[in-house]
């Protein structure tokens, strides 16, 4: 059974009654479920006519589900159905493929209109495609899933057709064109806002220049944004924005917009370029130049000879740059450009060039933890940010001193699940880069394991009879991978309490076998009443016993001697 996916229905309290064998469970009305489009928001009804109060409502970015059984508590397994509704805005609309697929039916609605008719018992999958034109704006859709009688299986999509023979719709035009010169850098930044197409390839941003009717394509890209190189000519210069989508349609421009250039005469180039490795980095140093209030710095790695591009990495007032993200073990070289108030730039200075050494990483900062209730002790931490590492590989955790786990440099926590319940444990976290250089240990820190909730769940099926002098126990193998054996246990009423003894143990070493079987002779003949439990046992000791938890247990009479 495939649940929702996601769910904005808060969880509402379930009060379960338990009479003579009977499990009765009330469930409180939900409250209003919102799904954003376009997800769908799914109803489940406890008959095929989708009439009454469904039984439960949430929200499902993707209909594709199976059920062998009833789907959600409340449900019949058969003779159910599932109603999917969801209203989004097409765009400029255009041909689109409608997709069904299941066991039994399915019937799918645009705009309340029946586009696909699946509607029949089958114990084999039925699927239809169909291909209709969508108009421009908001539309419903509206997906009915029945299921007679067996496994259930629904499946929908709709997706546009964007092959060029077939897809004639030009996008809708982008809105809220805007664009802004800057001075200091003497670029227009240009931002506008995110089309509604479902099939949008992309934006190309045109300019041309003021008095003229030729537009220049200067980009084609997928952001709603883009920061363009403007001519410094002093000119005016017009933007517009055009949406294009995949089938090669494009629409009409945004509305124009204008920005005006400036002209300057740059400063002169920095000397006196100088670079010097060390931890936490590179530093590059220059003479200042008169009239400049910033200085550009750029770098290029220099591992084939110069053929990679030189990149900004920097902007700065003062006359000397800390690199802190170049990678160790490489080359690089540095050039430093001036800038001026009004945003003009001098030619790139000489290059100083350096090869970057080997440092291990620094030990991450701020370790904590966390009891996570019924699975185990959760860490967090921070990778260090003086000096940074930048070739940082991933982090190692240590429980005792003895290493437990590593995750990728991209994660920051980890839960230990192989812990012991109500144990407290020493953590430490180290940093480990590409060439396994390790950081120190961070700073330890103490963790204690839940209390209860790690242990495998109490055997079912236990039975036990007495025969002769000896006891035959047998129970349903556990399901739970972590289980390695069972303790059996005998418990005699001593002083109105069950003091229990382990009497034998049994390991779960069959995966096919679905029943274990444990057998004692209890040399015992004075005919009193005792108590045979077995508990599961996780590969960290975990068991139910251990922890004063319940357990499953049977209780016989062992016979008297006749002798």
């Amino acid at each position: 059974m495939n649940p929702a996916r996601r769910t904005t229905t808060a969880a509402s309290t379930v009060v379960v009654l338990a009479t003579a064998g009977t499990l009765l469970t009330a469930l409180p009305a939900s409250a209003a479920t919102t799904c954003t489009s376009p997800v769908f928001k799914r109803q489940f009804f406890a008959n095929t006519s989708f009439s009454g109060t469904p039984k439960k409502t949430d929200c499902d970015d993707a209909i594709d589900q199976t059920w062998s059984g009833a789907p959600v508590s409340g449900l019949p397994k058969d003779n159910f159905g599932v109603r999917y509704t969801v209203t989004r805005d097409f765009g400029s609309g255009g041909p689109f493929a409608l997709s069904a697929s299941g066991l039994d039916g399915i019937r799918v609605y645009v705009d309340g209109v029946r586009k696909i008719d699946l509607w029949k018992n089958t114990s084999t999958t039925v699927s239809k495609t169909v291909n209709l034109t969508i108009p421009s704006g908001k539309h419903s859709l509206r997906v009915d899933y029945v299921n007679w009688t067996g496994s259930a299986r629904v499946k929908f999509g709709y997706t546009p057709r964007t092959s060029a023979t077939v897809d004639k719709v030009k996008p809708l035009a982008p809105t809220g064109a805007s664009a802004s010169y800057d001075n200091a850098t003497r670029k227009t930044k240009l931002t506008w806002a995110k089309n509604k197409e479902m099939d949008l390839a992309g934006y190309r941003v045109y300019r041309r220049l003021k008095g003229s009717g030729s537009w220049t394509k200067v980009v084609t890209t997928l952001a709603s944004s883009y920061t363009d190189a403007t001519p410094s000519t002093g000119d005016t210069y017009y933007y517009e924005v055009r949406a294009h989508d995949k089938a090669g349609n494009e629409s009409t421009g945004s509305t124009d917009r204008p920005i005006t250039t400036v002209d300057r005469t740059a400063p002169t180039v920095p000397s006196g370029v100088t670079a010097a490795d060390g931890q936490p980095g590179i530093v590059v140093t220059w003479n200042a130049v008169p009239g400049a209030t910033a200085y550009l710095v750029n770098r290029r790695w220099d591992d084939d000879g110069g053929d990679n591009p030189v990149v900004q990495v920097a902007k700065v007032t003062v006359t000397s740059w800390l690199d802190s993200t170049a990678k160790e073990g490489l080359r690089y070289s540095y050039w430093i450009t001036a800038v001026d108030d009004t945003g003009n730039k001098s030619a790139k200075s000489a290059a100083a060039r350096i090869e970057r050494g080997d440092f291990a990483p620094s030990a991450p900062t701020g370790l904590t933890t966390a009891t996570q209730a019924g699975i185990g002790v959760t860490l967090a931490w921070k990778p260090a940010t003086t000096p940074i590492t930048q070739d940082l590989s991933r982090f190692r955790i240590y429980r005792n001193g003895r290493k437990i786990g590593e995750v990728r440099s991209t994660q920051t926590s980890f839960t230990d699940t192989g812990v012991l319940q109500g144990t407290a444990y020493n953590y430490t976290v180290t940093a480990v880069d590409l060439q396994q250089n390790e950081s120190t240990p961070s700073a330890p820190v103490q963790g204690t394991a839940p209390a209860t909730g790690l242990a495998p769940a109490a055997v079912t099926g236990l039975s036990g009879v007495m025969n002769g002098t000896e006891i035959e126990l047998l129970w349903d193998r556990s399901r739970e991978e972590e289980v390695e054996y069972y303790d059996i246990y005998q418990g005699e009423l001593v002083n109105g309490a069950w003091q229990y003894e382990r009497r034998g143990r049994v390991y779960q070493s069959q995966p096919d076998e679905p029943r274990l079987l444990f057998t004692r002779d209890t040399y015992s003949g004075d005919g009193q009443t005792v108590r045979w439990a077995v508990t599961a046992v996780d590969s960290y000791g975990n068991s139910r016993f251990t922890s004063g938890e319940d357990f499953s247990y049977v209780t016989v009479t062992e016979p008297e001697s006749t002798e």
